[in-house]
């Protein structure tokens, strides 16, 4: 009888195996790693606002909307559990990243906003800090992009006969990928003039 069920065993296994079952698992693990690191990234570039803002406000206390927007936007960021969980909820993964992308663009704003105080500038605080931030900036591009990829991996195996009947049984859906484009038209800079406007001109008499 025990020699039956291990030739049963075995050929579930088998079975497993052929419909990409362990496929499926391994893509799922290399999707959460990525997820992680991602998380990571974006975590450190949030733990670096609290000192640029604060950096900035050494030199620049008048643009209390500029850095009040950075520390809104910090704040949204850190009310959303990036858990692995989100993968699973196209909603809240859209609700991240938007959360992201608003912090990218306080951020855009921010540094546009640094370019009119060249003693902040020059300020060594302020320059260790702008180099952090654009490592952070390089590590969550890498970071983003490896996710992409090993989520579009994924996706096409749940998709792709006989992976999508094995995924349909066990509850594996496609999971939700950054919308690159999007993402950059929010991060995307604001033109900031200064300069003030001309005085209208006066009525002809």
């Amino acid at each position: 009888m025990r020699k039956f069920l291990n030739v049963l065993a075995a050929l579930a296994m088998l079975s497993l195996t052929n419909c990409g079952y362990n496929a499926i698992q391994t893509n799922d693990e290399q999707v959460k790693s990525a997820w992680s690191e991602v998380v990571n990234q974006y975590q450190r570039r949030a733990d670096l606002v609290p000192n640029l803002v604060n950096s900035v406000k050494g030199f620049a206390q008048q643009e209390k909307d500029v850095l009040l927007g950075v520390t809104n936007a910090r704040a949204k960021v850190g009310s959303i559990q990036a858990t692995p969980e989100v993968l699973n909820d196209p909603a809240a993964f859209q609700k991240f990243q938007a959360a992201q992308g608003e912090l990218s663009g306080a951020l855009s704003r921010l540094l546009v906003v640094t370019e009119n105080y060249p003693q902040l500038k020059s300020d060594a605080l302020f320059q260790n800090l702008m180099t952090q931030l654009e490592g952070t900036e390089n590590r969550i591009t890498v970071a983003r992009n490896r996710y992409i990829k090993t989520v579009q991996d994924y996706n096409v195996g749940v998709r792709t006969f006989p992976n999508n009947l094995t995924a349909m049984i066990f509850g594996y859906k496609e999971k939700p990928n950054f919308s690159v484009v999007n993402e950059n038209e929010i991060s995307t800079a604001p033109k900031v003039d200064f300069n003030p406007a001309p005085a209208p001109a006066a009525p002809a008499k």
